[in-house]
């Protein structure tokens, strides 16, 4: 995907790039681009390039937009590859993180392009793409996440540092295992909570997608529809934004050893802080979700959402085993409502009110969301321990993870309400040259 240029990368409505039609149906693209992932490699025979441009006559706003298909090769009638197009790699950025991909700056002088869709639709075609991009890097933040997790895991199990608070665990040792300690269970509790939770609710993401192509009827596949455009800039933002902070304490776990190369947690950081960047920024999903999906079709999705939250909540209160995860999911849930409702009072007379509080909304939602796989995990867990089926270990551990989760989790979501009823105004006072004031 080629959208951000050296002058836009969010307001793509400053785009520069122009294509000029060619009176053959194709395009003539010349423009520059910047951060295109895998923009230039060699582990394909040709590279096909989706190009956000604008036309002579376009409008110069987002409304203006075209979407061209430009590939690195010219392809033949016969499918062979034909002459190389006039598009060139300019450079490699040197980055943070993921080393192991190309983010190139692209050039484009006069290549030859096909116009996808419609003229000035382009970046709705690309949204398309980019939603789908938006799961998968929410994915990514928890594979991320998981993999800093596992080893933090294996470290604190094999690290020997001082004795449990309680007294010597391992008296044959001259130290016990760095699991005794509270605080470092408090990293590893949390990045396991995370990381099965995430898991969850990426994979409840993934069922709404296919729910909306073939559930049985229109009623269903709508309600998959709206819940998965409304879970996506949780799934990115909140995901990507826990994701990273599993990584960093995950790291911590090693203490100095988690910032010497050699044992490889340094990496796991870098990789996971473009996450929280990349496919539009989480400030931009938090935005996307208060700004867009919230209203969208008067409400219906996040109103589907309070309801299902409700409906089980309602449900597990019944079993006494659940009756407090389900009573601080519920009221979770409340704070998340009384959030819209401000957002709703508010938001219309000073949208920099929906604006400062966007993030602290994403993350309510977000621990709404996964408080919901945990108590699906919980409910589902008891039943097969009741049944006798599967690993008692297993199952154990995830009540007590979701125990967990409830504990110190889902509390925030009443502070980060009243981090949104605080308003915009102290935010938005000072001018930008106070801001250099020592």
């Amino acid at each position: 995907m080629n959208l951000t240029e050296p002058q836009c990368g969010t307001d793509l409505g400053l785009i520069r790039t122009r294509a000029v039609p060619n009176g053959d149906g194709s395009y003539s693209i010349t423009g520059t681009k910047i951060f295109i992932s895998s923009g230039e490699h060699d582990l394909t025979d040709n590279i096909i390039h989706l190009v956000l441009a604008k036309t002579p006559d376009a409008p110069d706003s987002v409304k203006g937009i075209s979407l061209f298909i430009v590939p690195k090769y010219l392809v033949n009638d016969d499918g062979s590859l034909g002459e190389r197009n006039t598009l060139s790699c300019g450079s490699i950025e040197h980055k943070m993180g993921i080393h192991a991909n190309a983010t190139c700056v692209m050039n484009y002088d006069g290549a030859k392009g096909w116009m996808v869709g419609e003229e000035n639709k382009g970046l709705a075609a690309m949204f398309v793409m980019m939603n789908a991009a938006r799961l998968g890097v929410g994915i990514q933040g928890l594979g991320q996440a998981d993999i800093a997790y596992q080893n933090a895991v294996q470290y604190a199990q094999d690290r020997r540092q001082g004795r449990a608070l309680t007294g010597p665990q391992d008296p044959t040792q001259k130290a016990d295992p760095l699991f005794v300690h509270p605080d470092v269970r408090r990293m590893l509790m949390d990045g396991k909570a995370v990381v099965e939770g995430l898991r969850g609710l990426c994979l409840w993401g993934a069922l709404q997608v296919d729910l909306a192509h073939g559930a049985a009827s229109e009623e269903e596949r709508q309600q998959a529809d709206d819940l998965v455009s409304l879970l996506t800039p949780v799934i990115k933002g909140y995901g990507t934004d826990k994701g990273y902070d599993v990584a960093t304490n995950a790291q911590q776990v090693f203490g100095g050893h988690g910032y010497i190369e050699e044992q490889g947690m340094s990496q796991y950081v870098r990789d996971a802080r473009i996450t929280m960047i990349y496919e539009g920024a989480n400030g931009v999903q938090a935005m996307d979700l208060v700004g867009r999906k919230l209203a969208q079709n008067g409400g219906r999705a996040i109103q589907a959402f309070f309801a299902i939250v409700d409906a089980e909540c309602a449900a597990a209160k019944d079993k006494p085993a659940f009756a407090d995860f389900a009573g601080q999911l519920e009221k979770a849930n409340g704070e998340l409502k009384a959030a819209t409702m401000w957002f709703m009072a508010n938001g219309m007379t000073n949208p920099n009110n929906v604006g400062a509080g966007a993030h602290h909304y994403m993350h309510i939602m977000g621990i709404v969301a996964l408080g919901l796989m945990w108590l699906r995990m919980a409910e589902a867990a008891q039943k097969a321990l009741d049944e006798g089926r599967g690993s008692k270990a297993f199952l154990e551990a995830k009540l007590v993870t979701a125990r967990h989760f409830g504990e110190r989790f889902i509390p925030d979501a009443g502070a980060l309400r009243r981090k949104i009823e605080a308003g915009s105004e102290a935010m938005m006072a000072l001018t930008p040259d106070q801001f250099f004031a020592a």
